[in-house]
This record gives C-alpha cells, structure tokens and sequence, in this order.
C-alpha cells in the first residue's frame, strides 16, 4: 500500500516538473525547483497541489544560439509561439501561425527575438503547404492536349503556375514545364487544363493576325472569357475584362497578366515596335512566331520600302548574297570553310529575299541587322575576288565594252541580265539598253537552225 501512494506521487512529481518544463515550448530553461532538487533526491511527502508552484507570467521569447537558418530539416518548426508545442494537423498549424504573426508584431522591431520569429513563421507556413499539396511520386514526362511536361528538378526557382496563378514554391511542391510553349503548372493543375499546347498552331498554321487590334466586343463572346469562359465584365464584376492587343479579345485576370509584346500587324502597317498588352496565349505564340520567316512585306505592304531606309539597304544585301551563294556551293574551299554557317540564325536569308520575320525588323529597326549583313557580304566578298581563285576564275568580262576589271553580279556597278545572267558595266548596259548581246546570238543561233533546209526524202 505504501508503495503504490509512493509510486503515484512519484509519477504526479515528474509530470509536474515536464508541465513546467513546456509552457513555453522557446525557453528551454529549467524552472526553479528542478534546480532545488537533484537527481538523487527523493521527493516529500506532500500533496500534489504543493509540487507546482505558481509561476509569474513568462513573455514568449524565441532562443537562437547560433544565427543559422533552418531549411525545415529540423522538428523544431512544427511548434507553435505560445501554448500548444505540436502542431500535426492544418487547423493546428493555421492556429500556430496566427498566433505567431501576434507575436511577430508585439515583439521589438528588428530585434534578434523577431527575426527568429519570422524564421518560425515561414518554417510554418512551409509545412502548412506541404500538408495542403502532397509531394508524390510523379512520373518525368506527362503528355496533355499535345503539351510535353517535363518534372522541373529546380528548387530555388520562384514560379507562377500558368492554371491557378499562384506561386510554384519549387521546394516543397512539384511541379511541370512544357518544352514546346514553356506552360508551368502545379502537379494538381495538370488535369485541370484546357488549352491545348501553342506549338501545335504554330506548327500546322504558322500566320499572323494582320489586322490591327480587331476588336469584335464583349457580346460576341457572350462576356465570357475568350480562353477559359470565365465570366468577365468592363466593370470588374464579377471578373475584369483585359482585352489583348494582338487578338482583340478579351481574358480574365488569371488568362491575362497584362505582359507586353510587340504586335506584329502594328510593325507591318505602321513600322510600330512598341510593346502593348496582350494574354498569357498570344504572348507564348509570339515567342513561338518570333524567328519564323512568315512576312511577306511586298505582298502585305509593298508601300513600307518606300518609306523606311534601312530595309532597302537590308533587301539589297540580301539579294547580293543569293547571288554569291552558287560560288559557294561550287566551291570546295569555301564548303570546307562552312561559310555559309555565318547565316545559321537566318536560314531565310540564303533562300529568298522576300520573307522576314519579326526577329528581322526587330533588328532592323534597331541597326543591328544592317551591321551584321554588311560583315557578312564584305567576308564573302572577299573569298570571292581575294581570296580564292577557283572563285575568282568564275568572274566576268564587260561584252559590251571589254575593258576594265573581272565583274561579279554583286557589284555595286554592274548590271545581270534577267534571261542569260551575263554581266555587264552598269553604263555599258543601259547606254545599249536594246539587247543583250548574249542573248542576241542565241536567238540569231536559234533562227539559223531553224531556217537550214531540211533533207531530201525523195532522193
């Protein structure tokens, strides 16, 4: 019998002595009686309402030995600041954070004590959003309405998922990035899109929209938005309505970020390069589009070389490399060079001279185009006429007058005829503008084979 009252006063005085040890899950410090009492000492016989003594009100403080910042490895972080020490569940960890941001704001300003709070603060909410979003086992590569989502492995890169419009916290979340349109999504919001992959429409329909901004009005969407039919209205009730500038429609918030690219069919009309507004679609579209040779400026707007200098200074380098281009492919030197390589980015330009991409009178307007066309027909140039005397052997002699220097068809003073390719002096050409003498002796050949009398069948 005294035996069992000694073993339960004993038990009553180390839960006393654990109650006191955690009111305060930060202050770690021994009370008073555990410092009165040492391990070998037996306790008194005394009441259990003796052993807690009451203790003066303690303010919450937050102990940091060393200044180290904890990534969450630690258990510490699932604590609350003041009361309950475990934190297991979501309604407990949102009831740990509160408690922590009250805190936060009764603690000094910029005081030891309130950084360590925060860092609590973040710790919580970290685990807060783990509990929320799972971190599973993911496959690498998920197919979707023609996307291509590859696991992102980056944890310290900030991202804002392109579904839900919120932030990708790539430490604790997993997450997906498209290779074609370069879409991020949350590992949640993959099922939940619906627009298939821009790379698609650039792939199978490569074209702009070459009407300025065309606008058709809310009606016609039925003041829903354009991509994901939420419903949208100018009075931001319940959604506001963002138009784009490149289609003319109009997105939510969440289709529309109020990102800025430049507008195609503004550049083309008007030589107009400043960015404007346009969707989360239509900006990955022009990404996409940026480098596609897609613009046919003689055909769109053949008034546009009248009035802007440097493209026809960019038409004519164009042209005067395609006319270098067969000495090159001929050339043994020059394909062991690999000098046509100096147009890998501008493929377009070894094949045509009337597609552009936006890419080029972006350049164009700002002057690097006209410099890095120039570098390139002067190098080629000089393979040509200098450097390489297969090349040089294929030049030309003036028929007209058969004097001066070897001609090339890409000098400034010389003049290709259209049917032949014979090369002349400018001024030779057009003072004897009548015929080409080349091609007067072949039509004159020609005739002569005609007119020569046929054999006698009868003998």
């Amino acid at each position: 019998m005294f035996i069992s009252r000694w073993g339960a006063m004993e038990c009553d005085e180390k839960l006393a002595r654990f109650r006191q040890a955690h009111l305060n899950p930060f202050n770690k410090q021994l009370g008073p009686r555990q410092h009165e009492q040492g391990a070998g000492e037996e306790a008194p016989d005394v009441a259990p309402e003796e052993v807690l003594p009451e203790l003066p009100p303690v303010e919450p403080e937050f102990h940091c030995a060393e200044r180290v910042m904890d990534l969450g490895l630690s258990e510490d972080h699932f604590s609350r600041p003041v009361g309950l020490f475990l934190a297991s569940d979501i309604q407990q960890l949102r009831q740990a954070i509160e408690e922590c941001k009250q805190v936060i704001l009764e603690l000094p300003e910029h005081s030891e004590r309130q950084k360590d709070a925060v860092v609590r603060l973040i710790h919580l909410r970290l685990k807060l959003q783990e509990l929320k979003d799972p971190n599973e086992d993911e496959p690498h590569i998920r197919v979707l309405l023609e996307h291509r989502f590859y696991k992102e492995k980056s944890k310290s890169v900030k991202q804002t998922c392109d579904k839900c419009n919120a932030i990708i916290w790539g430490l604790i979340q997993t997450w997906y990035t498209c290779t074609g349109c370069s879409y991020r999504c949350h590992s949640k919001c993959l099922n939940l899109i619906s627009k298939p992959c821009v790379r698609s429409k650039v792939s199978h329909q490569a074209e702009y929209e070459l009407n300025i901004c065309p606008e058709a009005g809310l009606d016609s969407q039925g003041y829903r938005c354009a991509e994901c039919r939420a419903p949208i209205s100018l009075r931001g009730v319940p959604s506001e309505a963002r138009q784009c500038d490149y289609t003319g429609q109009y997105y939510c918030s969440h289709c529309h970020w109020n990102d800025l690219a430049v507008i195609p069919a503004r550049v083309v009309h008007n030589w107009d390069f400043e960015p404007r507004k346009v969707s989360r679609c239509s900006m990955r579209y022009l990404a996409l589009m940026v480098s596609r040779p897609v613009l046919r400026l003689r055909e769109v707007n053949p008034l546009l070389f009248n009035y802007v200098e440097e493209l026809v200074e960019i038409r004519k380098l164009r042209q005067d490399i395609l006319l270098m281009k067969p000495y090159f492919i001929t050339c043994k030197e020059a394909m062991e060079a690999r000098l046509l390589l100096q147009l890998q980015d501008r493929q377009h330009f070894v094949e045509s001279d009337e597609t552009y991409s936006i890419q080029d009178l972006l350049d164009a307007h700002t002057g690097r185009l006209g410099c890095s066309l120039t570098e390139t027909h002067t190098l080629f140039a000089k393979h040509i006429k200098l450097d390489c005397e297969r090349c040089q052997a294929k030049g030309f002699v003036c028929e007209l007058c058969r004097e001066g220097d070897v001609l090339f068809p890409f000098d400034s003073h010389t003049s290709v005829c259209r049917d032949c390719s014979a090369v002349f002096h400018r001024d030779c050409y057009y003072d004897n503008s009548t015929t080409c003498p080349k091609c007067a002796r072949l039509t004159l050949r020609k005739q002569s084979l005609f007119q020569e009398p046929g054999p006698d069948l009868d003998a």
